[in-house]
């Protein structure tokens, strides 16, 4: 355990955390929404501080992210726990339990970024879980690896409160950022938060010159109306047509069964997101097309994808259109 970062003492040892927008108030004995923030005694510990549920080399595609570093391996990381409660959780299995239901083994910054260079890789992915309530560790580890060369990227929901995100972002080199729908009535009802929220982290970390993609999971029936589809496609827009979008397929886990969410469904999320941005993608679903980078101004194909396997890549050594000259928005 480790004292977290972001909370105030109260009365009759009360302790009210403030790291996300939950602020939740926990009185002793008792822990957060995150379920691995408790309070002891009026102290509020993070839980989850040097513990890892998941280790593994993947391919940085695996994220998703198709702009950073394409055809690289990363070494990824994740403990336990999160502080939202979507009832379609990929990953129920380690964000949705507690601690103690789950044999954890503990590492500490240095060890794992030692792993990290003996497996040649160019950087740390906080992934699998939910990064954000990982708090204390990442920052730590982030700020360690950062000043030995290595790149951070956090696969987030982005369910952070503005001061803790702007003290951890100077050391994160890249996002994968769920926008998990575009209305504030699914985020209450499925998510138990808030789009605000999310909507800002994203601003944020573009604003602060970090790298951002973003994955939207299309659910039949709860948020794959083309209006909504529209609005999340034109905010982003209005931040920056260059930020990749991802959208992805559903299938049936944790507490969801629905129907997998039709190929027909999908084809036409990536139509009105490319109307208005230049890099839509389709994830979940084994597709060339819809997991090729184009030239957005000339349209010749790129970066040609096989799952997360690289099948052709045109800017291994520059970021210009090989046939028009076009500025690529990626890190090679």
């Amino acid at each position: 355990m480790k004292e977290a970062l972001y909370y105030e003492k109260l009365e009759d040892e009360k302790v009210q955390c403030f790291l996300c927008p939950n602020h939740c108030l926990i009185i002793s004995g008792k822990r957060g929404a995150c379920g691995v923030r408790e309070n002891k005694n009026g102290i509020l510990y993070s839980l989850n501080y040097n513990l890892i549920s998941s280790i593994a080399l993947d391919p940085i595609e695996k994220k998703p992210l198709y702009h950073f570093h394409p055809g690289k391996l990363i070494l990824s990381v994740g403990t336990v726990g999160c502080n939202f409660k979507c009832p379609f959780c990929q990953n129920w299995s380690i964000s949705q339990v507690s601690p103690e239901e789950l044999k954890l083994e503990k590492i500490d910054s240095y060890k794992l970024i030692s792993l990290a260079k003996s497996y040649k890789s160019f950087g740390i992915a906080y992934t699998y879980n939910e990064p954000f309530i990982w708090y204390e560790f990442v920052l730590e580890t982030s700020k360690i690896a950062k000043e030995e060369g290595l790149d951070n990227v956090l696969v987030t929901n982005g369910y952070i409160e503005e001061k803790p995100f702007l003290e951890l972002a100077p050391y994160i080199s890249a996002m994968n950022i769920d926008l998990k729908a575009f209305t504030q009535e699914f985020y209450l009802k499925l998510c138990k938060g808030k789009l605000d929220a999310v909507l800002n982290t994203i601003y944020l970390a573009h604003k602060k010159n970090i790298h951002v993609e973003i994955t939207t999971l299309i659910i039949p029936t709860w948020n794959d109306g083309e209006e909504e589809i529209e609005n999340l496609v034109d905010w982003i827009a209005s931040i920056d047509k260059n930020i990749p979008l991802h959208f992805s397929r559903y299938f049936p886990a944790y507490k969801f069964n629905l129907s997998p969410t039709s190929f027909d469904t999908l084809l036409k999320a990536y139509s009105i997101g490319k109307k208005k941005l230049n890099y839509v993608y389709l994830g979940n679903i084994w597709d060339l097309e819809t997991s090729t980078t184009f030239c957005p101004k000339c349209k010749s194909p790129l970066i040609v994808r096989d799952g997360y396997s690289i099948k052709k890549n045109l800017l291994v050594s520059s970021n210009l259109c090989p046939f028009c000259g076009e500025e690529i928005s990626i890190i090679i």
